[in-house]
């Protein structure tokens, strides 16, 4: 494995030791680099200074902006910078950059702190900044967001992917690859198991209000039990036939319509049912994962949570390591206090950080990454695999997405490959029905037929990603000195 040597400023130890340090980990783990912390005055493979001159003997220089850790809360998106292969936030107040990166007396140097946008992104720092609704979902209307589509473009994970291609212009070998078996990029299948079973006299008005007159007979069909949502068998043909096996989240709190009309808007059915036992078996017997889709409540109430872990393992027979929340619900005001909660259940990964309306990844990063909790300033164990696209966010909601479909999409696997990422796929149990769902399913299957047949996708199940992440993820960690993996190396180089 590849080592290399990184040198910091003593200036920005200080002051922000713990986040700097956790981006770079992000950026030299996605890359596949194991690293070991030098001074600033020995040769070095990366200085990250607060002026070129101090890492005279570096190979590439980053030039870090200590205003903005100072005030990292404080920039607000203005736009999307393009420079010398870097695609990166712009900030209000800044001026685009024609070039970022110079090649200086046998030096790479990169005057742009393209390690704080990273943070930035990753930690999302102007979200707070941002309007919401009452499930707590980010309002972009008429910002830069959806302007220049920022959540499509993966800036974090762009920009990591573009400091992997400079490693290797100076010179360097290439890290570890990302992925097994040769592939470029990873994919996965969810489902989000929400309404496997109508209420007969409510879904017609549903079917109503989806389609107009035009869906006057399905609604009928749906009135005398003649189509319905129960789809788990038609999802297992035509994974088969794609040839992918999928993760179902399952909620193990039984909400109820009443719950619903007062704001707690919940799933109704009861996974200790012995339709759904048999289900979990025939699910699981197929090679699918078994996940969690925790309840709307569930981040407020720690022990709530716990339970609905425990139920599903129970009643699946299978530990549960992964989560998603219904209605994408975190905590409003502190989304990583929830996902600390996930820490301590003992979750491999959680997929909630996405955002309800917009397609993409909304901390910009296609790559798997463990959030800082900023409060404690720490890393969580607990892995994020974000998120990019969920079926509602093109057929619900047009205002928010305009093309056609299948270009979206492509050009967002596209993207994954570009940037060695993953594709992380969020499409209901209940919409495989063509005539209830129009389109709904076929996108889904004619997304998965474009990623087979480029051949560069390693498709598989969201825990065997995670886990795969994890372990590789270990691997570097255990070769690597500083960046907090390993406290002792001497001060001046404590990072």
């Amino acid at each position: 494995m590849s080592t290399l040597c990184l040198a910091f400023d003593p200036f920005l130890d200080e002051r922000y030791a713990q986040e700097i340090a956790w981006t770079w980990r992000y950026l030299l783990n996605g890359a596949g680099y194991a690293w070991r912390v030098c001074h600033l005055g020995e040769p070095s493979d990366i200085a990250y200074v607060t002026e070129p001159q101090r890492a005279p003997h570096a190979r590439i220089v980053i030039q870090a902006t200590p205003r903005l850790w100072e005030r990292r809360s404080a920039p607000r998106l203005a736009g999307v910078g393009i420079a010398s292969g870097f695609v990166y936030p712009l900030y209000e107040g800044e001026r685009a950059d024609e070039q970022v990166i110079t090649y200086d007396q046998g030096r790479w140097i990169v005057d742009r702190d393209v390690v704080f946008d990273v943070f930035w992104l990753l930690t999302g720092q102007e979200e707070a900044q941002l309007p919401k609704n009452r499930h707590g979902y980010v309002d972009l209307s008429g910002t830069p967001y959806l302007r220049d589509q920022v959540m499509r473009r993966g800036l974090a994970s762009g920009i990591g992917a573009r400091f992997e291609q400079l490693l290797v212009d100076a010179g360097i070998p290439p890290g570890e690859p990302r992925w097994p078996y040769a592939k470029r990029a990873a994919a996965a299948i969810s489902h989000d198991v929400d309404y496997p079973e109508v209420v007969r006299w409510l879904e017609p008005l549903r079917v109503l209000q989806r389609q107009g007159v035009r869906g006057l007979p399905a609604a009928f069909d749906v009135l005398i039990g003649k189509r319905h949502h129960w789809q788990f068998d038609s999802w297992l043909a035509l994974e088969r036939t794609l040839g992918v096996r999928s993760v179902f989240y399952f909620v193990a709190r039984q909400g109820s319509l009443r719950e619903y009309a007062l704001g707690t808007p919940d799933s109704f059915y009861d996974i200790r049912a012995p339709h759904f036992r048999a289900l979990f078996r025939n699910l699981i017997d197929a090679g699918c994962e078994i996940g969690l889709h925790s309840s709307y409540h569930a981040y407020a109430r720690l022990e709530q949570f716990a339970r609905e872990k425990r139920l599903l393992e129970e009643v699946a027979g299978v530990p549960v390591v992964g989560n998603r929340h219904h209605y994408w619900h975190l905590d409003p005001l502190n989304p990583e206090a929830t996902l600390a909660i996930h820490e301590q259940l003992g979750f491999l990964y959680d997929a909630s950080l996405a955002h309800d309306r917009y397609i993409g990844w909304r901390r910009g990063s296609c790559w798997p990454f463990f959030p800082l909790i900023q409060q404690e300033r720490r890393e969580l164990r607990t892995l994020q695999l974000p998120t990019a696209w969920m079926d509602s966010q093109i057929f619900l909601q047009r205002d928010a997405d305009l093309e056609d479909a299948d270009e979206v999409l492509r050009e967002l696997a596209d993207r994954t490959v570009a940037q060695g990422g993953m594709l992380l796929v969020n499409v209901h149990d209940y919409v495989f029905d063509d005539v209830l769902f129009p389109g709904w399913s076929a996108t889904l299957r004619r997304l998965w037929e474009y990623l087979n047949a480029r051949g560069d996708f390693w498709m598989t199940t969201p825990a065997e990603i995670a886990t795969h992440w994890q372990e590789r993820y270990r691997r570097i960690a255990a070769s690597s000195i500083g960046l907090g993996v390993d406290r002792s190396v001497a001060v001046g180089a404590s990072l």
